[in-house]
Parts: structure tokens; C-alpha cells; sequence
């Protein structure tokens, strides 16, 4: 057999192409995949994230419906508060008894979520999709009925809606961090859609805002000198 010039009989051949990997290059082989990876998980989020802010909105949307049909029913009285933290006996009188029946909603009493932290909750207006927040055994709500509106709840009183000066820019619910349904602004979440909350203007409208804009996180309470809305009449 002939023997190619310049090389000996039996010598390996050493082919650029069979050159392996050094260390170095595998890790930075593997940085660049763990980065686009994240990329594409994060490009990927956004529509889910997106999907679920629209679906709270709606859920709030609905209770502003619900309220401005019982203040239709109701000779324009807004419905009352209710207590907070509701038990068994507390089924006759409160937004989450009066309102969905407005809007053929589930009964709140009724559902298994309320007092079961394992039970799912499905898509209905009582939850935030975003919101991982559960029952501690008694309840669970995660929109908050703002207890300033018709005096607070020590002195609650029937309200007329039209008596509301620019209820554009009243607060009525909002994404709470709490379980109990009727509260204060220092019951508002700071972390949901895009790092903010949702909240449900008087005149039915929602609008959303990042936590900065009402929230002090270096003294940890709200901020009340919010430009687009406010928590008394």
C-alpha cells in the first residue's frame, strides 16, 4: 500500500473536526443555553401573565356591574359592608352576600375554598388568578371591599351612590394581601400584576398601578395622596 509522503505507517490521524470540547468551552456553551432558556421562558410568560391581569379585571368589572345593579334595585343605596371575617351566622347582610346574587354568582358560603385551603378554586369573580393567597380554615377572599366609603365599619351607614362626590376616583375593591372582605387601604397588594394591584373605582371602572405609586415601602404602609384615586369620600 502506499504510504503518503510526510507520514508514517501507523501514525494517528488528527482531524480539526475531531478536536474535543476544552472546559472552558463547555461552560460557556452551557451559560449561553441556561441564557436563551431564560429568555424564551420569560418571552413565554408574558401572554400568561398578561392572560391572568385580564381575567382579575374582569372579576372586578363584574363586582362593579353587581354594584351598580343593586344600587339600581336598591333606590340607589350601595350595599352594605358586611363583617369582615364572616361566619355561619353572618349569611343575611355584606357586598359578598348582597352583590352576586346580582349577578348569579356563587353563593360565597357555599364553596368549598372558603374554609379548604386544598379545594381549587376555579375560575370565578371571588378570585384573583394570580393571587396565592388561601383559606386559613374560616376564609378567603382576595378582593377587599374598601370600608371607608360609607363612614368606616364602626360607624357604617346607608350611602347613596349619586351622594358620592367623583366616584371616578373612589376606591370600592381592590387585590388584597388579607383574607377578610371589607378593609383599608393598608390591605392592598403590592405584588401581583406587574409588581402592583387592581383596583375598582366607585364608577365600575378598573385600573391598575405599580406599588410605588400607593405604597411607603420604607415605613411599610400605604400612601393616601394617590393622584388617580383615594380611599374616603
Amino acid at each position: 500500500m502506499p504510504i503518503h509522503p510526510g507520514r508514517r505507517s501507523g501514525a494517528p490521524c488528527h482531524s480539526p473536526a475531531a478536536r474535543a470540547f476544552t472546559l472552558v468551552e463547555l461552560l460557556t456553551v452551557i451559560l449561553i443555553i441556561a441564557i436563551l432558556a431564560t429568555l424564551i421562558l420569560a418571552t413565554a410568560s408574558r401572554p400568561m401573565a398578561l392572560a391572568r391581569a385580564l381575567v382579575c379585571r374582569q372579576h372586578l368589572r363584574d363586582w362593579g356591574l353587581a354594584t351598580r345593579l343593586y344600587a339600581d334595585d336598591h333606590d340607589d343605596l350601595l350595599p352594605p359592608e358586611g363583617f369582615p371575617n364572616p361566619t355561619e351566622r353572618h349569611t343575611n347582610q355584606g357586598w359578598y352576600i348582597q352583590l352576586p346574587r346580582q349577578i348569579q354568582a356563587p353563593r360565597y358560603h357555599d364553596q368549598p375554598w372558603r374554609t379548604n385551603p386544598a379545594a381549587a378554586l376555579g375560575n370565578s369573580p371571588w378570585h384573583c388568578p394570580v393571587n396565592r393567597r388561601r383559606s386559613n380554615g374560616n376564609n378567603l377572599f382576595h378582593y377587599c371591599l374598601n370600608q371607608n366609603v360609607d363612614g368606616t365599619s364602626a360607624s357604617e351607614a346607608s350611602v347613596r351612590l349619586a351622594s358620592i362626590p367623583d366616584p371616578t376616583r373612589l376606591v370600592w375593591l381592590f387585590d388584597s394581601k388579607n383574607l377578610p372582605g371589607v378593609g383599608s387601604s393598608n390591605f392592598t397588594h403590592t405584588n401581583l400584576h406587574s409588581g402592583g394591584a387592581h383596583f375598582l373605582l366607585l364608577d365600575g371602572h378598573v385600573a391598575g398601578f405599580p406599588a410605588p405609586t400607593y405604597w411607603d415601602f420604607a415605613r411599610n404602609r400605604p400612601l393616601t395622596n394617590h393622584p388617580h384615586f383615594r380611599w374616603a369620600p
